[in-house]
């Protein structure tokens, strides 16, 4: 009978342990694992160190804690020449699962060579990874991947510190000052990358590290960049740079025109852009003011680059949302096309509407990637935990006010005669078009006296074309190239 209460008794008191335990992540550890790739050929052995490292308030507590996965290659004689590429996606509130585990790192996605999901789900060696070349680190903004906030016991978490576009870049800056310190980095060539709204967030960091932690740059890389100067602002310029995004989506679906489709689409865009630039922006700008035969004309022109009808572009007074072209471009076959990748089909409840019922790229981006990240952290990388890996984020509201990113970038340019800038676009992604990537590298330096070092690459994909195979291959070419080119290799950082 004794027995029988004891056990009971430790039994309870097993039971209470585990309620009580919280289910949180430590702020601040690292794991680190052995790894081999080959790349281009050439077998690289690697270390793998994936963990959290705090983001410090002014009084020196931990006010949140990033999850991050640190790569660099073995046996490298002078880590000090070595460079550093430091990577976050967008959303905001995305992680970094998506570049990742799809674009420069040692393992990529099992999907198939245009980027759609194979079962069974898992990773694979990636043959194209910039890891020959420079180390990385993958890091997740708070509340994105593993990565949380850390509130003061009995408080709330102070939103304003995180979630915006100036208190993102502080913070992250900060964040960025410790990594640096803590791997022996300073001495290194660095570059950093982001993804969609981590094109943002990589044009302020750009002059945050040189202003606030005297961390000059080598490289931004922006791959498929929102610029919230341009991004969902609407008006006559937004409007009318869609329409070269249309003409690529429509090529592929063969939507166009037999003269256009008949050409490549490389001869075709340039006609568009210039068409937009020269004819639809000011035929906007004049509104309702515009003469009838001018808009009939613009429109039937518009019709003629789009794959949608004269009609359906006057109906819009010339300014065809983008959501309309998704839902209406291929209406007559009975699909719908994807947001950030217009490769991609959906199927809606009904062919009438303004905008698809879903983003059909994006279903299919989780359905492959959302496995893959949880086994590969867990189970090859040996990072444990009972934490939700966030493919989003809870970061909403997000301030968005006073976003002068685009001329932080100008001005760390400027300042800093080593910084290139790389832009990286799919031709079919939708919602931030290879267009506007170009009209924001136009407009970051009025002056033209720097323009000699950006640098714009297109491919035949979307949002992440690096998921189509051909471009996988080219677009981490274009990045191994452009750190290759941009190493000082003893010049001098002078005019």
């Amino acid at each position: 009978m004794k027995k029988t209460t004891l056990l009971l008794a430790l039994s309870l008191f097993a039971f209470q342990s585990l309620i009580s335990q919280n289910r949180k992540l430590p702020v601040d550890t690292v794991v680190t694992t052995q790894h081999s790739v080959t790349i281009n050929g050439t077998p690289i052995n690697y270390t793998a160190k994936t963990g959290t490292q705090p983001v410090w308030d002014e009084m020196g507590k931990p006010t949140a804690s990033l999850h991050y996965t640190y790569y660099t290659r073995n046996n490298v004689k002078d880590r000090a020449s070595r460079p550093l590429l430091i990577s976050f996606n967008g959303g905001p509130g995305s992680g970094s699962v998506w570049m990742h585990l799809a674009y420069t790192g040692p393992r990529v996605l099992k999907i198939d060579d245009e980027g759609y999901p194979v079962q069974p789900y898992g990773v694979k060696q990636n043959p194209y990874s910039v890891l020959d070349v420079t180390d990385i680190v993958y890091v997740n903004p708070a509340n994105t991947g593993y990565s949380r906030t850390i509130p003061e016991s009995g408080k709330e978490v102070d939103r304003e510190k995180f979630f915006g576009i100036n208190a993102d870049i502080k913070y992250l800056a900060e964040w960025l000052n410790t990594f640096v310190t803590r791997n022996n980095r300073w001495r290194s060539p660095k570059y950093i990358v982001g993804e969609s709204y981590g094109g943002t967030r990589v044009m302020g960091l750009s002059l945050a590290l040189q202003d606030q932690q005297w961390m000059y740059l080598n490289g931004v890389i922006m791959v498929s960049p929102a610029d919230y100067k341009l991004y969902n602002t609407g008006g006559a310029v937004e409007n009318a740079i869609s329409l070269p995004y249309y003409t690529a989506a429509a090529w592929h679906h063969k939507a166009l025109p037999s003269e256009l489709q008949n050409k490549d689409l490389l001869e075709i865009l340039p006609e568009s852009e210039a068409y937009a630039v020269n004819t639809v922006i000011p035929a906007l700008a004049k509104g309702g003011f515009i003469g009838e035969t001018e808009k009939n004309t613009v429109a039937e022109k518009m019709a003629y680059y789009s794959g949608l009808s004269k009609e359906e572009i006057l109906d819009h007074n010339l300014a065809v949302p983008v959501q309309y072209f998704w839902k209406n471009l291929l209406k007559d076959k009975g699909y719908t096309t994807g947001r950030l990748d217009s490769r991609y089909l959906g199927i809606d409840r009904q062919q009438f509407g303004a905008r698809p019922d879903y983003s059909a790229e994006l279903t299919s981006w989780l359905h492959s990637f959302t496995p893959a990240i949880n086994y590969y952290l867990q189970e090859e990388l040996k990072f444990k935990t009972d934490i939700k890996y966030n493919m989003f984020g809870p970061v909403r509201p997000w301030n968005n006010d006073d976003d002068n990113t685009r001329d932080n970038l100008r001005q760390a340019m400027a300042q800093n005669p080593y910084l290139n800038v790389l832009v990286q676009s799919g031709y079919y992604d939708g919602a931030t078009t290879y267009f506007q990537a170009k009209y924001t590298m136009w407009q970051t330096d009025p002056s033209g006296r720097m323009k000699d070092r950006f640098d714009f690459k297109g491919y035949r994909s979307g949002h992440m074309m690096y998921l189509r195979r051909e471009d996988l291959q080219n677009a981490n070419n274009d990045i191994r190239d452009f750190i290759k080119r941009t190493m000082a290799n003893g010049k001098s950082a002078k005019y």
